[in-house]
């Protein structure tokens, strides 16, 4: 478990993030149009997985619009970004944006990526979404980078997630 905060309340992840060094855990999301994607549909490819409760919220669509602008200059490189809205209410944030960069992923039917990346939020007011967090994989799927915003308010650190990209 990791202590986090919402606007200064404190709460807790259900677990932590994935060790640096470790094999990412294998999962199972949807993209807009309802399909299925595994770690398996980017083999080869460095991700950031970029984290966080809700596209609708300021700071979320911030750091989406954000990875979006740095996607294009990264080589062999997908940025998921992933929360557990509803794929079509993620389709929507992308579309209305003109954002085609990054990928939106939702663990909207179980749940089980953000218990998997101890990310799952317990208690106050966004029990059962996921805390801001950034997950960087190399090419093997392995952790080469990962952080958990301390406040659920505040921006992840974008610099060192594709620092960490580029050198992985």
């Amino acid at each position: 478990m990791a202590h986090i905060t919402l606007g200064g309340n404190p709460t807790n992840t259900c677990g932590t993030l994935p060790a640096n060094k470790t094999k990412a855990t294998d999962f199972v999301l949807f993209d807009k149009d309802l399909s299925a994607r595994s770690l398996k549909d980017y083999a080869g490819k460095n991700l950031i997985l970029n984290i966080f409760p809700s596209v609708d919220t300021g700071v979320c669509s911030a750091s989406v619009r954000a990875f979006n602008k740095h996607a294009t200059d990264l080589d062999n490189t997908v940025v998921l970004c992933i929360s557990r809205d509803l794929p079509f209410a993620q389709s929507r944030f992308c579309g209305a944006e003109g954002l085609d960069q990054v990928v939106l992923l939702s663990d909207f039917k179980t749940g089980q990526f953000g218990h998997d990346y101890g990310v799952n939020i317990q208690g106050g007011a966004f029990d059962g979404l996921h805390a801001r967090a950034v997950v960087v994989l190399n090419e093997n799927h392995e952790v080469v980078y990962s952080e958990l915003v301390s406040e659920i308010g505040h921006e992840p650190q974008y610099e060192a997630a594709i620092a960490a990209a580029r050198h992985s």
